[in-house]
């Protein structure tokens, strides 16, 4: 076995990223505080070729060193929009067809385990504040919500593991 060499890689250009088929997923992330995790979420969009990142309300927004610190470039590839209020974020989508899916504990949500994308559909995922999730206000707009299954004492992982988790289950079930 031998490492690759980045040459090897076959990565896209930024203009090739820009002009490619993307994968119909929408991130949306609100009241983000870390901006090492914002940077995060953006750089795995950009792995998984994400249609576009809405940030919402105090969500910070390129450019910013320390966003880049984590992004790595990803800014420049990954659309994405600010808006003040995510919960006319969500409404915009629904109204264009796309099945808005919060990534929360709440009743009656789907184990990621056990939640099936349908290959026709766009979808929409919610990722809520660092210490207090996604707002009981957007849970109840969205059209659904996704759990992480977790088995230790903690009750939460890091946004950025969260959103690397769940565009990487949905990716592979779309493109399967």
């Amino acid at each position: 076995m031998r490492k690759l060499e980045n040459s090897e890689l076959d990565r896209k250009t930024v203009e090739d990223f820009k002009t490619a088929d993307k994968t119909p997923i929408i991130i949306v992330m609100d009241d983000i505080r870390s901006l090492h995790n914002i940077g995060s979420v953006f750089r795995t969009s950009d792995a998984f070729l994400i249609e576009k990142i809405y940030l919402c309300g105090i969500t910070a927004t390129p450019p910013h060193k320390e966003i880049q610190k984590t992004a790595l470039g990803a800014t420049e590839t990954v659309a994405w929009e600010h808006q003040k209020n995510v919960t006319d974020v969500i409404q915009n989508l629904q109204a264009e067809n796309v099945i808005v899916l919060a990534i929360e504990q709440v009743e009656q949500a789907i184990l990621l385990d056990n939640f099936q994308v349908d290959a026709t559909k766009k979808y929409a995922l919610v990722f809520g504040n660092e210490v207090y999730g996604v707002s009981q206000e957007a849970v109840a707009l969205c059209d659904g919500c996704i759990e992480i299954p977790q088995l230790g004492t903690k009750h939460s992982l890091n946004i950025a593991v969260s959103a690397g988790i769940v565009v990487w289950d949905l990716f592979k079930q779309l493109k399967a």
